[in-house]
């Protein structure tokens, strides 16, 4: 088989003339990829040859997090190579490699819940962006596993740069913004409920290949797409990786030598890749204490409660997302206290208010018609696009429409108004992700997913709905009944769709390769590296210890940006 080595002295072809040694080398290099001189863009299904590739750090996945660390480095002068599994855009044969069974709770299908091209999933991402609180970070004796080896202090310089790179204006996420909005909101007792706030990313597909010119031509970066991961290669003394091993749908192969590895393939392909990389540890790399895969999590959603008052409109229009004059969007959270959880023993969760027909009746026709079509349609560069503009549309409507109009639609329509969770999931070792018997067109074992949900989740939004109707007591602003599925002894969550656009979860996968004091609590040390493993690296929510109630992706980034320092840092020894 013909081999063709790339260095990372040879691929920067203006260094060589054609009288250097390497010309013949660069001859083969035109021709397999007829790349100009400035781009570092290979598809390794359109080689001629199999490919070795040697590089300082080596990144798997070119998602938000993979795409963040490529650019810090390659700022800091690395030789990077990126890896990613698919194309430039979505391919649904490629996309089939993310099948896998939900063998556990119901959960969105494997292969929709992740998108496997350029971008990644945030290339259907809503924008959504808060930190984790400080208490996220802290042992909770309340909370069984709970406990980051980090504080937020030890995150906070990366939030900043992580929440810049977002473009989400003011460093503000606090309930002292409703005075910037010139709002009066509900008079909580603050020792009972609070607000913050979610900024929005108001960019579409932020990390998609046509935002990422800077990579595709920079000279110390190789972007090398369809090379899916198969295994990583470890010492005899499992204390290293020696290479990574990647192929191409059509058979080609690619070998990477790299001083350092970094997955960043989201919270399943990461326990995937790591278990099934078993030649020298049986139960996969980084395994040692049965922790890899374990304490899958996501934010479950859920209908809490139902609000009986006498303008359910004003509530919602109160509590929606805001459109500043000037400034990115902004939407309130109703979330508890931590000295409240902390009394209450409960997760630290969020609440928001929703406007809707009586549920008991099933989906609207609109709402069933959009999740159809969103089901039918594959997130293609049109079913993307046709996805924005009803974004945008729904975007337009909560700008416009007028209180009077609002409040006729309601009468009309017989809308009422209801408490939606957006909660915590609290730490639980036996959701995991699993290999499967089945294997993907690569031969590689499938994942399965065990998601699990634990009693203390739904107690969370039991006290949830019980605070709120204390509120609304004391306030005389109206009734809160809380739902009968809340006790109904079973952690169970129902899906009911219903709820919204994602009826089940926020499609926010964290956990499986935890952050922890040592290998027998997880997987990764406190700098997102595998225990034992000198230059093996996660970045992602996969690391997450605990999840919170905040979506994902600032502290995936702000995690990305601490990893890209302490990766610099190891290079310069």
């Amino acid at each position: 088989m013909e081999l063709i080595q790339y260095r990372c002295t040879i691929f920067r072809f203006s260094d060589r003339t054609p009288g250097s040694g390497n010309y013949a080398l660069q001859s083969r290099v035109y021709k397999a990829w007829q790349a100009p001189d400035k781009n570092m863009l290979i598809d390794l299904e359109k080689s001629t040859a199999d490919i070795l590739l040697e590089a300082d750090i080596c990144i798997v996945g070119a998602g938000a997090a993979g795409v963040a660390l490529a650019r810090d480095l390659m700022h800091a002068g690395r030789d990077v190579c990126l890896l990613e599994g698919g194309g430039m855009d979505y391919e649904e044969r490629t996309q089939s490699l993310f099948d896998g069974k939900n063998i556990g709770m119901e959960y969105y299908d494997l292969d929709h819940s992740r998108l496997r091209f350029f971008g990644g999933t945030t290339n259907i991402w809503g924008g959504r962006s808060v930190p984790l609180d400080p208490i996220d970070f802290e042992k909770r004796d309340w909370v069984p596993h709970s406990g980051w080896p980090i504080t937020m202090d030890d995150l906070q310089k990366y939030y900043r740069i992580a929440h810049d790179s977002l473009e989400l204006g003011e460093y503000d996420y606090e309930a002292g913004i409703w005075e910037k909005l010139r709002l009066n909101p509900i008079a909580f007792d603050p020792e009972e409920i609070l607000t913050r706030f979610w900024r929005f990313d108001d960019l579409a597909e932020r990390f998609n290949s046509r935002r990422s010119d800077d990579l595709v031509d920079a000279k110390n970066v190789r972007i090398v797409l369809h090379a899916n991961t198969v295994g990583l290669e470890a010492t005899e003394n499992a204390s290293g990786i020696t290479r990574l091993d990647a192929l191409s749908l059509n058979g080609r192969k690619l070998q990477v030598k790299a001083r350092h590895y970094i997955l960043a393939c989201g919270a399943i392909e990461n326990a995937r890749l790591l278990l099934a990389s078993n030649s020298v540890e049986a139960n996969g790399i980084g395994n040692q204490y049965d922790q890899l895969g374990r304490y899958f999590m996501e934010h479950p959603h859920g209908r809490v409660a139902h609000i009986e008052t006498g303008d359910p409109a004003a509530f919602w229009a109160l509590y929606r997302k805001r459109y500043p004059e000037s400034g990115v969007p902004l939407a309130p959270a109703l979330v508890m206290p931590p000295s409240l959880q902390e009394r209450l023993g409960v997760l630290n969760s969020a609440a928001t208010f929703k406007l809707q027909k009586d549920p008991s009746k099933g989906a609207t026709l609109s709402k069933r018609a959009y999740l159809n079509l969103k089901h039918a349609l594959s997130p293609t560069k049109s079913g993307r696009r046709l996805w924005q503009v009803w974004r945008g549309s729904q975007d337009f409507l909560q700008r416009h429409v007028s209180m009077p109009l609002l409040r006729f639609g309601v009468k009309v329509n017989r809308m009422g108004l209801y408490v939606m969770a957006r909660a915590e999931q609290a730490p639980n070792p036996d959701s995991r992700v699993r290999l499967s018997n089945d294997r993907d067109a690569l031969g590689s074992p499938r994942a399965d997913l065990d998601w699990r949900l634990s009693a203390l989740d739904k107690e969370t939004m039991l006290q949830f709905g019980e605070t709120l109707r204390r509120e609304f007591d004391r306030l005389g602003l109206g009734k809160v009944t809380t739902y009968e599925w809340l006790q109904d002894g079973t952690p169970d969550w129902p899906v009911d769709a219903s709820v919204g656009n994602h009826p089940i979860g926020g499609y926010h996968h964290m956990g499986t390769t935890r952050m922890s004091t040592s290998a027998r609590y997880g997987v990764v040390d406190a700098n997102c590296t595998v225990h034992g493993y000198h230059n093996l690296h996660i970045a992602g929510s996969s690391v997450f210890t605990t999840g919170g109630w905040a979506n994902p992706t600032l502290t995936l980034l702000a995690l990305t940006h601490r990893l890209g320092d302490h990766l610099n840092n190891l290079l310069e020894k």
